[in-house]
């Protein structure tokens, strides 16, 4: 999955595929979590945010079952 870079503190890119509704977070320091059963809405939400780690923590941490795939 392509992860695109983004403007965060702590997270440093995040990848969307709509198909299968898995989000990719890729964090600054190397660890990638797969969250599973996001909308194409809260992808958007994510990306669009001011604060994208504040809207992480309260809508996607723990919201989603979470798979780490790397760090």
């Amino acid at each position: 999955m392509e992860r695109k870079k983004v403007n965060s503190s702590s997270i440093r890119a995040v990848g969307y595929g709509e198909r299968g509704q898995l989000l990719e977070v890729e964090f600054n320091d190397g660890r990638v979590i797969q969250y599973t059963g996001v909308s194409p809405e809260v992808h958007r939400r994510l990306i669009n945010a001011p604060s994208i780690v504040s809207y992480f923590r309260d809508n996607v941490e723990e919201s989603f079952p979470a798979k780490r795939v790397k760090g």
